[in-house]
């Protein structure tokens, strides 16, 4: 119920125009209904006189119906064109109120998804919630309002008939949809949580079909995702065979209506207490009624899978920020340096802590390396500078001033970072690069690439910078891709530079001439240079040893490199 309450509270905006659409629905079937009984009457009416040989006014019964029928008419148009563009609001509405509240969880909260689930939850999952008002809320509605006119327009001619019409709309309003709820939840809640799966999967397999064709040469891997998609056609199959099923449930019980409205009036007819033209017409009326009945067993059908898709967005929205936010920002120095003091992080459900007790500075033209085995909490040092983790112990300050009281995105802007694993976008090299400065010059990318290594491979290439990359650069080596991430961390204009092992990939002669052009022209910047390998180490400041979360020794290249492995 909580799902349901938090999902209503999402259409609020669009509350005008769904209540709009609603009543224009429940007008169409009511004219619907209203047309069929009054051709009823009318008809059977003219009958009765022609054999009575009575006169009887034809004008006012036929504008009746030809204006019942123009209002089913454009009440159905108008439903049709209201009810879509609420519910297009509401959908236009919901993906960026959920990717905003995705942001602030990036990238520490969302760890534990994978890509193409996230990518189905922002398209699949949000894609089904249109289903939630055009066939849900809307036809429920409406029902109600057409059950409740129909019943009271019978029970004004007969309470019996009355009786009988509302027992079959109950049962074709309520117990059909209960029984199609009860039987369907299991495979639309299967279809729900299994389409993320699949295309996470999907989306791994596509990504990683150069390493399958290596390593998985029998395709189980192919076979999984069958047998998933397998899974997903067959619930698919069941849900449309139950909708089917409920649909002919609703055709028997308004068949049935117009027999019992014939069988419980003829009576009366015969003992007067029903007029002749009015049992035609209630029958008629009675079968009619049931158009807004008819989508209620779909409507609870689909209930489980909307709700389910709604389930998972809510999971991931009510995720606390790794980061807590401010009531209030203060403005960043103009200048300054980022510095840890007595720094400690330790993870959700981790054992130990990931760092302990760091102290480091970053000050404009220093450079520090930071070295140490896998494992030992570099890149989590990262995580901190750039306010995607909040410390447990310590303070972190940018110019003084604690990084907590300041915007996340401000500071963000003031560091430079080439990440471990640098995402390369499925578009041009120049595109590429100017994700780090969108005005950035052509001269200015050229300088960058030079900087990294890479300007002669780009101006080997027909198209030069206009070469496209493939999806993650899979056009690119490794050294090339590394080279062309390098290139764009450079290209932005930050005080601070921090490099994740940014020779991966390139042989000791290439990576020893990238590492000079990159300190060369970082000698203004605060360099902080995380890294398993020696080159570049001698022109360091400092270097860090890092072992198991804590500072084991740090000091000049002439006093650690001594200490460090040769490889």
């Amino acid at each position: 119920m909580r799902d349901v309450l938090r999902l209503l509270c999402l259409m609020r905006p669009q509350a005008g125009w769904m209540a709009l659409a609603v009543l224009l629905s429940a007008a169409a079937s009511l004219s619907h209904a209203a047309l069929m009984a009054a051709s009823g009457w009318f008809i059977t009416a003219m009958a009765l006189a022609g054999v009575a040989g009575a006169a009887m006014n034809t004008f006012t019964a036929s504008a009746g119906i030809r204006a019942f029928a123009l209002l089913r008419t454009v009440g159905r148009y108008g439903e049709r064109i209201v009810g879509h563009e609420a519910t297009l609001r509401f959908v236009a509405r919901l993906r960026p109120w959920f990717f905003a509240r995705l942001v602030p969880l990036a990238p520490a909260a969302l760890e534990d998804q994978r890509s193409g689930d996230l990518l189905a939850r922002l398209k699949s999952d949000i894609d089904r919630l249109e289903f939630a008002f055009l066939r849900i809320l809307s036809p429920l509605l409406a029902a109600l309002v057409v059950g409740g006119a129909a019943v009271g327009f019978a029970a004004a001619y007969d309470g019996t008939i009355a009786l009988a019409v509302l027992g079959l709309m109950l049962v074709a309003g309520v117990g059909l949809p209960a029984l199609a709820h009860r039987i369907g939840a299991g495979p639309a809640r299967r279809i729900a949580d299994g389409t993320g799966a699949f295309e996470a999967g999907l989306v791994d397999h596509l990504e990683g079909r150069a390493d399958l064709a290596v390593y998985d040469p029998r395709g189980r891997h192919r076979a999984r995702l069958d047998a998933a998609s397998a899974a997903l056609l067959a619930d698919e199959g069941r849900l449309a065979g139950l909708a089917a099923a409920t649909a002919a449930g609703v055709g028997l019980c308004a068949q049935a209506a117009l027999v019992a409205v014939l069988l419980i009036g003829a009576p009366r007819v015969l003992a007067g207490t029903l007029g002749g033209a009015d049992w035609p017409m209630l029958a008629l009326f009675a079968l009619a009624a049931f158009d807004a009945v008819a989508p209620l067993p779909l409507a609870f059908q689909t209930l489980p899978a909307t709700l389910a898709s709604a389930r998972r967005l809510f999971a991931l929205v009510d995720r606390p920020p790794p980061v807590p936010e401010a009531g209030a920002f203060r403005p960043l120095p103009a200048e300054g340096g980022l510095a840890f003091a007595g720094v400690g992080l330790t993870y959700p459900g981790a054992a130990r802590p990931a760092l302990s007790d760091i102290h480091l500075t970053l000050s404009p033209g220093r450079h520090v390396a930071v070295v140490g085995p896998s494992g030992s909490g570099k890149s989590s040092l990262v995580a901190l500078a750039l306010r995607f983790r909040a410390p447990d112990a310590g303070t972190i300050t940018y110019g003084g001033m604690p990084v907590a009281e300041m915007e996340p995105d401000a500071l963000r802007r003031r560091v430079a970072v080439l990440g471990q694993k640098d995402h390369l976008f499925s578009d041009t090299i120049l595109d590429n690069l100017r994700v780090a400065d969108a005005s950035a010059s052509p001269d200015r990318c050229a300088a960058a690439c030079a900087t990294a290594g890479i300007l002669p491979f780009v101006e080997s290439q027909l198209e030069g910078f206009d070469t496209f990359v493939g999806a993650h650069g899979a056009r690119l080596s490794g050294g090339e891709a590394r080279r062309l991430g390098l290139s764009r961390t450079l290209l932005k204009d930050a005080p601070i530079l921090i490099l994740d092992e940014p020779t991966e990939g390139l042989d000791a002669v290439t990576e020893q001439v990238v590492m000079d052009q990159v300190l060369d022209a970082a000698r203004h910047q605060a360099v902080l240079l995380i890294t398993h390998r020696r080159a570049g180490l001698e022109r360091m400041d400092e270097i860090v040893l890092l072992e198991g979360g804590r500072i084991a020794a740090r000091g000049t290249p002439a006093q650690m490199l001594p200490l460090l492995p040769q490889a």
